[in-house]
């Protein structure tokens, strides 16, 4: 990689120090040089040892190092820094950054260092779900400090959800991505996947969305700087580092969870597939199958963007429509109808759109629009969230 070269790895203290083990030798095969500073935390989950013999230098693990400290050491290294990567980056840590402590030598590196910061925080997910975790995050954040993760799943203590540290290659993946503050601090909710509505208690009604778009944006949302909320419907998919993900299943579900959620949003992107019809009741048993017609009732399912429309202080809102004909006047319509900020619009076919791994869209806005290209969801979503976040920017400052 041609940035950063030299980069300073901050391990704080946390199970997850085992971890940076592997980062130093992923960040190597780079191309970088990692000079590695330990807090006396760290040290009692991993040996100075390790490090050095990974890095090829030193550990710095004290700001009273005689021999490193008379030639004013700690400075040297702030300067020769081009990147500062905390990995794990533990409550304690995070809490004293945000208060601009430096009584460490890694605390003060970040002080004293011009070089951009990044952290990887790993903790029980309680202790990063407390408000003045998430207070600490918020305030680093606004700072420029480029948050990675956390990760969910199980945790060390037994516990299962938000707070894993990244993953060693994933860390290194975000720091090779060129990092976009365009939505710094702006709280985003992306709704994504189908919905379900039960027929009985083994069947329901669904459609083909792979949830792949919304997961997509959700990523680049948050690869952007955005506190992201992502409101799901059931897919097979991993949740992406630093989102936090809410599961849902109807239609009804996903109504509640996103009208909760768009009270303190700031930008709403509605990628979900939502139901527009329901059964208008569900059999308690299995329906059995017989020789006459079966006919199923169904009214109409809950409608998130008409909801979103009636409220007095609404977000920033963009709308998604698949259609396989009239795309254009499908989705102009819809921009219109539901009051919306943008929509991007897609033909769905066999090769873009569900279930598929490629798409193309094209975003529509009063008086403007942009064709974006096919290509992977994943670059496609990147585009959509610079194009949202430059829309969104002019309308705050226009207001």
């Amino acid at each position: 990689m041609s940035h950063p070269k030299h980069i300073i790895l901050g391990v704080s203290g946390g199970i997850a120090a085992y971890k940076s083990a592997e980062l130093v030798r992923r960040l190597k095969e780079q191309g970088a040089h990692v000079r590695v500073v330990m807090t006396d935390s760290a040290q009692r989950f991993v040996t100075p040892t390790t490090f050095q013999a990974l890095s090829g230098h030193p550990v710095r693990t004290s700001l009273w190092d005689e021999a490193a400290e008379a030639a004013m050491g700690h400075i040297e290294l702030a300067r020769w820094a081009d990147h500062i990567l905390i990995a794990p980056a533990s409550a304690d840590l995070l809490a004293r950054m945000a208060q601009g402590m430096a009584n460490d030598l890694l605390t003060t590196l970040c002080l004293a260092s011009p070089a951009p910061v990044s952290v990887a925080p790993a903790m029980n997910q309680h202790m990063y779900a407390h408000p003045a975790t998430q207070s600490n995050i918020n305030l680093l954040r606004a700072r420029g400090v480029r948050v990675l993760g956390p990760a969910a799943g199980s945790q060390a203590c037994g516990d299962e959800g938000l707070g894993r540290m990244m993953e060693a290659h994933e860390i290194v993946d975000a720091l090779l991505t060129p990092h976009s503050t365009a939505l710094q601090a702006v709280r985003v909710v992306v709704s994504a996947g189908p919905t379900r509505e039960p027929i009985d208690p083994v069947r329901f009604i669904t459609n083909r969305s792979s949830g792949k778009m919304g997961y997509a944006v959700a990523a680049a949302a948050a690869a952007a700087g955005a506190e992201v909320v992502l409101v799901s419907g059931p897919v097979h998919l991993k949740t992406p580092a630093g989102v936090h993900r809410i599961d849902v299943e109807t239609a009804t579900q996903m109504h509640a969870v996103v009208l909760n959620e768009i009270e303190r949003a700031d930008i709403y992107i509605a990628t979900a597939a939502v139901a527009d019809y329901q059964p208008q009741a569900c059999c308690e048993q299995k329906i059995k199958k017989s020789a006459d017609a079966f006919h199923l009732p169904l009214k109409p399912a809950p409608d998130i963007l008409k909801s979103i429309q009636a409220l007095p202080q609404r977000p920033f809102t963009v709308g998604f429509a698949a259609e396989t004909e009239r795309v254009e006047q499908h989705a102009k319509a819809k921009l219109v109808h539901k009051s919306l900020d943008m929509i991007a619009a897609n033909q769905v076919s066999s090769t873009q759109g569900f279930d598929c791994d490629h798409n193309a869209l094209t975003v529509y806005w009063e008086q403007g629009e942009q064709r974006l290209e096919l290509k992977s969801k994943t670059e496609l979503a990147g585009e959509l969230i610079q194009l949202i976040a430059q829309r969104f920017n002019a309308k705050r400052h226009a207001s």
